[in-house]
């Protein structure tokens, strides 16, 4: 009986030890559940305050700038040829013998009707007419085009104000920054697509001569949009559209490039004022660099321009820059490659002073170097300038024109190159590029040159 007893004490005692502890534990823990578990990382941090994503609302640059973006029709005659270039495929290409009429986009940029666009929207044409947003129609005037950086100025007139796009500033744009590609792609008029910077300063052939620095986005632009706004998310301009990558008939497949506000506010700017585009130039030949580049001339630097040449009385000789330095910078503008260069020069005019940072045999220094007007002009597949006096005098000549560049195949298959002289076009003799701009160029049955050892050839064309 004793034992039994004592056996029962013991039991019970250890269950209300039991119940006890339980319920001490519960008090301890009172969140926790017996059914389920909570598996933390050791690593984990607990986030002290929540993070807002950007915004994506579009709303408020499309209503600032839909009105203001025009649909451009192209009407002209001619004979039908191949599209040379992608934004060529933006408008239709004619048939033989019948009319063609291109269409576009444009964008108003001041009260008075003033209108950017693609100078390949208007090429050749012998009417052009703008329909706004309301629909109304204009006669549009072409006030002037620059087309190297495919930028035209037209001009229509009312008695009313007309809704613009102002100017941002395209070099404080961002990669990965929120834009809207505004036009009027398939004759949809104003159309709005959303994308991103996708990059910048973006050249889309190296050897076509064309000083390009577009601005890639994948906003979706399509045939119709060429000449219309890139805006960011104030509704501000930061590029006209131009160009999309493509592997037919000109469809959209996910990347498009637009001339920078920057770049094409100055050409506007230039040709109301002036009538034409005052190019500013700093005076070097050279590459931008890359690692196979850099492993060629045997230097470390991989980005910037390495400066292969100078010209004669141009700011860069004449602030004391010297051939193999390599420019990294131009005020506070990073200049990684070509395009980076043109780019920024692209904005500026003759008689601007720019500080231009240089790397010379591993040390920086920054030379103040005054932007000239450009001493070149092309014709005929030349690059040609002024002789110097001191070329003249090495050619035994008062004056002439130099050849800075041939890319005439046929006068290079002929032995023509670049620091030859021009002497004389259809037995004429020119003496500046004022006398060779004076020839037309489509007539040219002779020329006459001089090479480096003072021989004189002389080419006749049939």
């Amino acid at each position: 009986m004793k034992s039994i007893l004592k056996t029962s004490i013991i039991a019970f005692v250890a269950a209300f030890v039991a119940v006890w502890a339980f319920s001490h534990m519960q008090e301890q823990n009172p969140t926790s559940n017996t059914t389920s578990s909570q598996v933390v990382n050791t690593n984990f941090v607990a986030p002290t305050a929540t993070v807002s994503a950007m915004s994506t609302d579009f709303t408020v640059a499309a209503e600032k700038t839909i009105d203001a973006v025009v649909h451009i029709t192209n009407k002209s005659t001619g004979r039908a040829r191949q599209p040379s270039n992608i934004w060529e495929y933006f408008y239709n290409t004619p048939s033989r013998g019948y009319p063609r009429i291109g269409m576009g986009s444009g964008v108003i940029v001041s009260p008075d009707g003033y209108i950017i666009t693609n100078n390949h929207v208007i090429e050749d044409a012998n009417e052009i007419e703008v329909t706004t947003n309301d629909n109304k129609v204009y006669e549009a005037e072409l006030v002037g085009a620059d087309p190297s950086a495919d930028i035209a100025v037209l001009r229509i007139s009312s008695e009313q104000v007309f809704p613009y796009i102002r100017f941002a500033d395209s070099n404080l744009t961002r990669i990965g920054e929120w834009v809207l590609a505004v036009g009027n792609p398939y004759n949809l008029n104003s159309t709005v697509t959303a994308g991103i910077i996708s990059a910048k300063s973006r050249d889309l052939n190296s050897y076509d001569g064309k000083n390009q620095s577009f601005i890639q986005t994948d906003a979706a632009v399509n045939s119709g949009n060429s000449g219309g706004a890139l805006v960011n998310l104030e509704g501000d301009l930061i590029g006209i559209n131009t160009a999309i990558t493509s592997n037919g008939m000109g469809t959209f497949i996910g990347y498009s490039f637009a001339v920078p506000s920057n770049m094409a506010r100055k050409i506007y700017e230039d040709i109301v004022e002036f009538g034409n585009v005052q190019k500013a130039l700093l005076g070097v030949s050279g590459n931008g660099l890359n690692a196979r580049i850099a492993e060629e001339l045997g230097i470390e630097e991989t980005e910037g321009f390495y400066v292969a040449g100078l010209e004669e009385s141009m700011g860069a000789k004449e602030a004391g820059m010297q051939e193999e330095d390599v420019i990294i910078k131009i005020n506070k503008a990073p200049i990684r490659k070509f395009a980076d260069l043109t780019g920024y020069l692209g904005s500026k005019r003759p008689g601007d002073r720019v500080n231009v940072t240089i790397l010379r045999n591993g040390e920086e220094k920054t030379l103040s170097v005054e932007l000239k007007r450009t001493p070149f002009i092309n014709y005929y597949g030349m690059r040609l300038r002024d002789l110097s006096y001191k070329e003249a005098k090495k050619f035994d000549l008062k004056e002439g024109v130099h050849i800075s560049a041939v890319e005439n195949g046929r006068l290079y298959r002929r032995g023509v190159q670049e620091g030859n002289v021009l002497l004389s076009v259809n037995g004429k003799k020119v003496t500046s590029t004022d006398d060779v701009l004076a020839l037309d160029e489509d007539s040219i049955y002779e020329l006459e040159f001089i090479n480096e050892d003072k021989e004189r050839m002389r080419f006749i064309f049939e």
